[in-house]
């Protein structure tokens, strides 16, 4: 039986290691109850779960990683982050810590590797949530489409040696970063904001604050799978899974632009007053959908 004390803690912080990378996970207890794995998106960390985990610790054993390059896991030596490596990361997380079969709650890139991850494992998966994770919409994929390969790579080319002479931004305090946070998201409350901030950045040796994503993780790959493999993976989920939208999110509706059709079990949730950070901007009502669906 869980105590008082074991109810009200943190995680623990845990690390594993995947094509030699030493990536950071925490592990929220509660062993024995089916495991729950919850994905943050893009230059994000693990610890925005941290209100829905509270929420679901004492039924589930949750664990949350942080992407690599994330949070408080290893940056990759050549600043290439494509989505099979990330893949390979959560494949090797699932089948170090014996998960499968795993339940999957996931953001954003989170929700892309985590739906590519269950097209490519299926049997490893028993229910799965995505959260605006489908990646760009069929509109802004058509006019890529339109680049010749040799335009898109050399803007790849471009944006890589821009990167590579940034500098990380550093803010004075504490207190600057988290207005930096708020104007990302006007949704948060000052409370969500600050708790996203005081996880999500380092202090430098001369006392200035960074986020702790790596920049080049802004750098998207000029190369992926065809669009048609990749609806070919979403048609191999045989898990039941939920496709969350927010009204106000910049993302596109899956219901309305057509790539809903290609999963044999999923249904779409579009939720009101809600942008890009769903299970941010309407907590309660995101966990109503969450249990009813789990």
């Amino acid at each position: 039986m869980a105590t008082s004390s074991d109810q009200t803690a943190g995680p623990t912080s845990r690390v594993y290691f995947s094509q030699r990378l030493r990536l950071h996970y925490v592990d929220w207890g509660n062993p024995t109850a089916p495991p729950l794995l919850l994905v943050h998106g893009g230059r994000d960390h693990c610890r925005n779960w941290d209100w829905v985990a509270a929420r679901l610790r004492h039924d589930w054993h949750i664990i949350a990683p942080d992407l690599r390059g994330h949070g408080d896991s290893q940056w990759t030596l050549d600043g290439d982050y494509t989505m099979v490596n990330y893949i390979y990361d959560v494949a090797q997380l699932v089948h170090q810590q014996e998960l499968a079969p795993v339940t999957v709650v996931a953001h954003s890139l989170g929700g892309n590797i985590a739906l590519r991850y269950t097209g490519t494992f299926p049997e490893t998966v028993r229910k799965l949530v995505a959260i605006e994770g489908l990646g760009q919409s069929p509109s802004i994929l058509a006019e890529q489409a339109k680049k010749p390969v040799t335009e898109r790579l050399r803007a790849w080319v471009e944006a890589q040696r821009g990167l590579a002479g940034r500098q990380a931004r550093r803010y004075a305090s504490i207190e600057e970063a988290f207005k930096r946070m708020q104007e990302e998201n006007k949704h948060l409350s000052p409370e969500q904001a600050r708790h996203l901030t005081q996880h999500g950045v380092n202090q430098n040796e001369d006392g200035t604050y960074s986020w702790k994503f790596d920049n080049r993780v802004r750098a998207r790959p000029p190369l992926d799978l065809p669009q048609s493999e990749i609806e070919a993976l979403w048609g191999n989920i045989s898990c039941p899974t939920l496709l969350v939208y927010g009204k106000e999110s910049w993302a596109s509706n899956p219901a309305a632009d057509g790539r809903a059709k290609h999963f044999k079990t999923a249904e779409v949730a579009l939720v009101e007053r809600a942008g890009h950070w769903v299970h941010h901007d309407r907590l309660d009502h995101f966990m109503d959908l969450l249990r009813d669906f789990l």
